[in-house]
Protein backbone atom coordinates (compact mmCIF):
# COMPACT_ATOMS: atom_id res chain seq x y z
CA UNK A 1 0.00 0.00 0.00
CA UNK A 2 1.61 3.28 -0.83
CA UNK A 3 1.89 5.80 1.81
CA UNK A 4 -0.18 9.03 1.54
CA UNK A 5 2.13 12.11 2.26
CA UNK A 6 -0.28 15.03 2.05
CA UNK A 7 2.23 18.09 2.81
CA UNK A 8 4.55 19.37 0.85
CA UNK A 9 7.31 21.86 1.91
CA UNK A 10 9.70 23.53 -0.31
CA UNK A 11 13.00 24.31 0.30
CA UNK A 12 16.03 25.99 -2.20
CA UNK A 13 18.79 24.46 -0.51
CA UNK A 14 20.06 21.13 1.16
CA UNK A 15 20.47 23.28 4.75
CA UNK A 16 16.95 24.23 4.54
CA UNK A 17 16.10 20.37 4.02
CA UNK A 18 17.46 19.14 6.85
CA UNK A 19 16.70 21.79 9.51
CA UNK A 20 12.93 21.54 8.34
CA UNK A 21 13.45 17.51 8.75
CA UNK A 22 15.08 17.84 12.01
CA UNK A 23 12.20 18.19 14.85
CA UNK A 24 9.39 16.65 12.87
CA UNK A 25 7.79 14.26 14.88
CA UNK A 26 8.53 10.65 13.94
CA UNK A 27 6.16 9.12 11.57
CA UNK A 28 4.86 12.60 10.08
CA UNK A 29 4.68 12.19 6.42
CA UNK A 30 5.89 15.27 4.71
CA UNK A 31 7.79 15.68 1.44
CA UNK A 32 10.52 18.03 1.97
CA UNK A 33 11.81 18.81 -1.77
CA UNK A 34 14.81 21.00 -2.53
CA UNK A 35 13.85 22.88 -5.94
CA UNK A 36 17.08 25.11 -6.51
CA UNK A 37 17.65 29.03 -5.79
CA UNK A 38 15.16 31.38 -7.11
CA UNK A 39 11.22 31.11 -8.62
CA UNK A 40 12.18 29.50 -11.84
CA UNK A 41 13.30 26.78 -9.71
CA UNK A 42 10.74 26.11 -7.34
CA UNK A 43 8.47 26.85 -10.12
CA UNK A 44 9.36 24.41 -11.90
CA UNK A 45 10.37 21.75 -9.37
CA UNK A 46 7.16 22.24 -7.33
CA UNK A 47 4.83 21.95 -10.64
CA UNK A 48 6.65 18.89 -11.12
CA UNK A 49 5.79 17.54 -7.41
CA UNK A 50 2.45 18.49 -7.70
CA UNK A 51 1.85 16.46 -11.16
CA UNK A 52 2.79 13.22 -9.46
CA UNK A 53 0.96 13.45 -5.99
CA UNK A 54 -2.32 15.14 -4.77
CA UNK A 55 -1.15 17.21 -1.45
CA UNK A 56 -3.32 19.39 0.77
CA UNK A 57 -0.72 21.81 1.53
CA UNK A 58 1.97 23.38 -0.32
CA UNK A 59 4.66 25.64 1.72
CA UNK A 60 7.51 27.39 1.11
CA UNK A 61 10.09 27.54 3.81
CA UNK A 62 13.91 28.27 4.38
CA UNK A 63 15.70 31.76 5.26
CA UNK A 64 14.91 34.99 4.63
CA UNK A 65 16.03 38.77 5.14
CA UNK A 66 14.13 40.26 7.04
CA UNK A 67 13.02 44.52 6.72
CA UNK A 68 14.13 46.75 9.12
CA UNK A 69 11.89 47.48 12.02
CA UNK A 70 9.04 44.71 11.06
CA UNK A 71 10.96 41.77 12.15
CA UNK A 72 13.86 40.69 14.03
CA UNK A 73 17.37 38.36 13.00
CA UNK A 74 16.36 34.77 14.92
CA UNK A 75 12.48 35.25 14.63
CA UNK A 76 10.20 33.59 12.02
CA UNK A 77 7.70 34.93 10.09
CA UNK A 78 4.69 33.49 8.32
CA UNK A 79 3.41 35.21 5.20
CA UNK A 80 0.00 36.28 5.12
CA UNK A 81 0.50 37.13 1.46
CA UNK A 82 3.58 36.43 -0.78
CA UNK A 83 3.93 38.98 -3.65
CA UNK A 84 6.60 38.80 -6.83
CA UNK A 85 8.25 41.90 -5.31
CA UNK A 86 10.20 42.58 -8.91
CA UNK A 87 7.70 41.44 -11.80
CA UNK A 88 6.79 44.62 -13.18
CA UNK A 89 8.39 47.31 -15.30
CA UNK A 90 11.10 49.94 -13.41
CA UNK A 91 10.14 53.32 -14.91
CA UNK A 92 11.09 57.00 -14.52
CA UNK A 93 7.98 57.25 -12.51
CA UNK A 94 8.52 54.66 -10.50
CA UNK A 95 7.71 51.02 -10.03
CA UNK A 96 5.07 49.23 -12.11
CA UNK A 97 3.16 46.26 -11.57
CA UNK A 98 1.54 44.12 -13.69
CA UNK A 99 -1.34 45.53 -13.04
CA UNK A 100 -0.11 49.13 -13.37
CA UNK A 101 0.62 47.98 -17.16
CA UNK A 102 -2.90 46.53 -17.73
CA UNK A 103 -1.67 43.18 -17.10
CA UNK A 104 -4.19 41.12 -15.55
CA UNK A 105 -2.60 37.92 -14.00
CA UNK A 106 -2.00 37.59 -10.00
CA UNK A 107 0.42 39.06 -8.29
CA UNK A 108 -0.72 38.33 -5.18
CA UNK A 109 -1.14 34.87 -3.17
CA UNK A 110 -2.78 35.14 0.20
CA UNK A 111 -2.27 32.38 2.69
CA UNK A 112 -5.98 32.00 5.07
CA UNK A 113 -3.73 29.87 7.78
CA UNK A 114 -1.04 32.55 8.38
CA UNK A 115 -2.27 33.94 12.03
CA UNK A 116 -3.60 30.79 13.28
CA UNK A 117 0.21 29.33 12.19
CA UNK A 118 1.79 32.29 14.26
CA UNK A 119 -0.28 31.59 17.10
CA UNK A 120 0.38 28.00 17.48
CA UNK A 121 4.42 29.18 17.26
CA UNK A 122 3.85 31.93 19.61
CA UNK A 123 2.00 29.05 22.23
CA UNK A 124 5.54 27.26 21.55
CA UNK A 125 7.19 30.37 23.02
CA UNK A 126 8.45 30.94 19.62
CA UNK A 127 8.64 34.73 18.60
CA UNK A 128 6.79 34.70 15.41
CA UNK A 129 5.12 37.45 12.87
CA UNK A 130 2.84 37.21 10.14
CA UNK A 131 2.90 39.87 7.41
CA UNK A 132 4.06 39.92 3.62
CA UNK A 133 6.89 38.03 2.34
CA UNK A 134 7.94 38.87 -1.11
CA UNK A 135 9.80 37.35 -3.58
CA UNK A 136 12.73 38.47 -5.66
CA UNK A 137 14.76 37.34 -8.65
CA UNK A 138 17.84 39.92 -7.29
CA UNK A 139 17.81 39.89 -4.27
CA UNK A 140 18.59 43.33 -2.27
CA UNK A 141 21.87 44.58 -1.15
CA UNK A 142 22.02 48.22 -0.55
CA UNK A 143 20.10 50.34 2.25
CA UNK A 144 18.81 53.00 -0.57
CA UNK A 145 16.94 49.56 -2.20
CA UNK A 146 15.69 48.26 0.87
CA UNK A 147 13.80 51.61 1.47
CA UNK A 148 12.58 51.82 -2.13
CA UNK A 149 11.09 48.21 -1.41
CA UNK A 150 9.61 48.79 2.39
CA UNK A 151 8.09 51.58 0.79
CA UNK A 152 6.37 50.21 -1.87
CA UNK A 153 5.12 46.96 0.62
CA UNK A 154 4.32 48.79 3.41
CA UNK A 155 3.12 45.03 4.86
CA UNK A 156 6.10 43.29 3.91
CA UNK A 157 8.47 41.69 6.53
CA UNK A 158 10.57 39.77 4.60
CA UNK A 159 11.91 39.28 1.61
CA UNK A 160 13.30 35.85 -0.29
CA UNK A 161 13.19 34.41 -3.47
CA UNK A 162 11.24 31.32 -3.99
CA UNK A 163 7.71 31.96 -2.57
CA UNK A 164 6.20 33.31 -5.97
CA UNK A 165 7.58 30.20 -7.48
CA UNK A 166 6.28 27.68 -5.16
CA UNK A 167 2.67 29.49 -4.68
CA UNK A 168 2.35 30.09 -8.70
CA UNK A 169 1.71 26.48 -9.84
CA UNK A 170 -0.81 25.79 -6.58
CA UNK A 171 -3.55 28.70 -8.05
CA UNK A 172 -6.85 26.81 -9.42
CA UNK A 173 -6.06 23.81 -7.65
CA UNK A 174 -7.79 23.14 -3.43
CA UNK A 175 -4.77 23.27 -1.33
CA UNK A 176 -3.54 24.91 1.48
CA UNK A 177 -0.87 27.35 0.48
CA UNK A 178 1.46 29.13 3.29
CA UNK A 179 5.64 30.80 3.39
CA UNK A 180 7.03 30.02 6.24
CA UNK A 181 11.10 31.22 7.14
CA UNK A 182 13.25 32.72 9.30
CA UNK A 183 15.22 35.60 9.23
CA UNK A 184 19.03 35.27 9.22
CA UNK A 185 19.86 39.12 8.33
CA UNK A 186 18.50 42.49 7.71
CA UNK A 187 17.72 43.67 4.45
CA UNK A 188 20.30 46.63 3.16
CA UNK A 189 24.00 46.76 2.47
CA UNK A 190 25.14 43.22 1.96
CA UNK A 191 27.22 42.40 4.97
CA UNK A 192 27.81 38.91 5.79
CA UNK A 193 29.57 39.44 8.88
CA UNK A 194 26.35 40.72 10.47
CA UNK A 195 24.52 37.61 9.32
CA UNK A 196 23.20 34.70 11.54
CA UNK A 197 22.72 31.67 9.53
CA UNK A 198 22.94 28.84 11.58
CA UNK A 199 20.51 30.41 14.09
CA UNK A 200 17.86 31.03 11.33
CA UNK A 201 18.29 27.39 10.66
CA UNK A 202 17.80 26.42 14.19
CA UNK A 203 14.63 28.51 14.42
CA UNK A 204 13.16 27.46 11.10
CA UNK A 205 13.68 23.69 12.31
CA UNK A 206 11.76 24.17 15.58
CA UNK A 207 8.80 26.34 13.71
CA UNK A 208 8.41 22.82 11.71
CA UNK A 209 8.72 20.99 14.45
CA UNK A 210 5.84 22.66 15.70
CA UNK A 211 3.23 23.00 12.61
CA UNK A 212 4.10 19.36 11.60
CA UNK A 213 2.92 18.61 15.30
CA UNK A 214 -0.66 18.78 14.36
CA UNK A 215 -2.72 19.03 11.33
CA UNK A 216 -1.64 22.29 9.20
CA UNK A 217 -6.13 23.06 8.65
Amino acid sequence: MEREVTVLVVVAVDQECEAVLRDVPKGTEVDVLVSGVGPVAAAAATAAALTTNSYEAVISAGVCGGLRGRSQVGQVVVAARTRPADLGCRADDGFLTLEDMGLHQPSTVDHDRAGQWRDRLESAGMRATVGDVLTLSCMTGTDEEAESLAARFPDAVAEAMEGWGVVWPTLGRSVITGEVRAVSNLVGKRDPSTWDLAGALDALARAFGVLLSGSLS
